[in-house]
């Protein structure tokens, strides 16, 4: 499916900040960054991909810290707080 589609179906951007623990030294952590088109609060594109990464990958969890935005949203308008007068 096409990224406008999946969209337009609620999906949004969805970034993640990973840190783990390295495999050859655990006491040093690492951070990896996880970015793809995800539907909240479930996330289960991002939980697909936490999954995975337990059960085949060495490094261990220690956290994520996970922030997501809307890319296809209604137009705003604002006026502005100030009044000018053209001559």
């Amino acid at each position: 499916m096409s990224s406008l589609a999946l969209q337009l179906r609620g999906y949004r951007l969805t970034t993640a900040e990973i840190l783990y623990h390295m495999p050859d030294h655990p006491g040093l952590l690492q951070s990896f960054i996880w970015q793809n088109l995800d539907i909240s609060p479930h996330f289960p594109m991002l939980r697909k991909f936490l999954d995975f990464w337990a059960h085949n990958i060495d490094g261990k969890l220690h956290t994520v810290r996970v922030a997501g935005a809307e890319l296809i949203k209604p137009a705003e308008f604002r006026y502005p707080g100030a009044h000018f007068t053209l001559h």
